[in-house]
C-alpha cells in the first residue's frame, strides 16, 4: 500500500490502467445493454418493466460499494495517516452520491407500477436514503472547516460511524417484514434470478464496477493536483 502512496508513482500507474479499465467498461456496458434491453426475456408479472432492475440493481451495490470504500480509505487515513488514502474517500464520495440517487430514483420507477407507490417508509427504502444523505453529509463536513486536515478528520470518523448504516440496509429485508422484495442474488442458497437475466445483470454491474474505478482514478489525479496547485501558492503566499 505504501508503495502507490507517492503521487507522482500512483499518477504514472494510473495513466497506464485507465484506458483498459475504459475499454472493458465499453465492452460490459454495449453487451449488458444490449442483452437488457433486446435479448434478455420480459418477465411473467413485472413486464418490460423488470429491464429497470438492470440499473437499479447495480446502482445499488455500487452504493454500498462505494461507502464501504470509503470507510475503508478513511480507517486508513486515520490510522496510518495515509494522504492518498485520505484522497481517496473524498473522490469516492461523489460518485456514492450520484449511485445512491440512481438507485433511489430508479427504486422509486419501478416501486409505482410494482407496489402501487413511489415511496413507502419502510426499512430498505428508508435506510438507502439515509446512506445518501449520508454521503452528502461527509461532503459538506468535509468543506466546513478552514483547516483541510480538521475537516478531513472530522468528515473521516463520519463516515466509520455511519458505516453502520451499510449492514442495516443489506440486513433490513431479512430482520424487517418491508415492502421491498427479500434479496434475490447476493444469497447463501444461490440467486433465484433464471441465468438469461442473470448475465446482463453481472454485465451491467461489472461495467457499473469499472466505470467507478475509471472515474475515481481520474477524481484521485484531479485531487492531486489540486493540492499540489495549492500547496504552491501558499508558498508563495508565505515567500511575500
Amino acid at each position: 500500500m505504501h508503495y502507490f502512496a507517492n503521487p507522482t508513482r500512483f499518477q504514472r500507474l494510473s495513466r497506464r490502467v485507465e484506458p483498459w479499465l475504459l475499454g472493458l467498461m465499453l465492452i460490459c456496458f454495449a453487451a449488458g445493454l444490449y442483452l437488457s434491453l433486446f435479448a434478455s426475456p420480459v418477465d411473467y408479472q413485472q413486464g418490460h418493466t423488470v429491464r429497470i432492475m438492470y440499473i437499479h440493481v447495480p446502482a445499488a451495490w455500487m452504493a454500498l460499494f462505494c461507502y464501504t470504500a470509503m470507510a475503508v480509505s478513511a480507517a486508513v487515513a486515520l490510522i496510518w495517516k495515509h494522504a492518498l488514502a485520505d484522497v481517496a474517500a473524498k473522490a469516492t464520495a461523489p460518485i456514492g452520491a450520484a449511485f445512491t440517487f440512481l438507485s433511489l430514483v430508479t427504486g422509486s420507477l419501478w416501486g409505482k407500477p410494482m407496489w402501487g407507490t413511489w415511496w413507502v417508509w419502510d426499512a430498505r427504502l428508508t435506510s438507502v436514503l439515509v446512506l445518501f444523505f449520508l454521503y452528502l453529509g461527509y461532503m459538506a463536513l468535509r468543506d466546513a472547516f478552514d483547516e483541510p486536515g480538521r475537516g478531513a478528520r472530522a468528515s473521516a470518523i463520519l463516515v466509520l460511524v455511519g458505516f453502520v448504516n451499510v449492514p442495516i440496509i443489506k440486513f433490513s429485508v431479512d430482520w424487517w417484514n418491508t415492502l421491498h422484495q427479500p434479496s434475490s442474488v447476493l444469497r447463501m442458497q444461490g440467486p433465484t434470478i433464471h441465468p438469461d437475466m442473470l448475465t446482463p445483470l453481472f454485465l451491467m454491474a461489472a461495467a457499473f464496477q469499472l466505470y467507478y474505478f475509471w472515474l475515481l482514478l481520474i477524481r484521485i489525479r484531479c485531487e492531486l493536483m489540486s493540492n499540489r496547485v495549492r500547496a504552491l501558492r501558499h508558498r508563495q503566499a508565505a515567500a511575500g
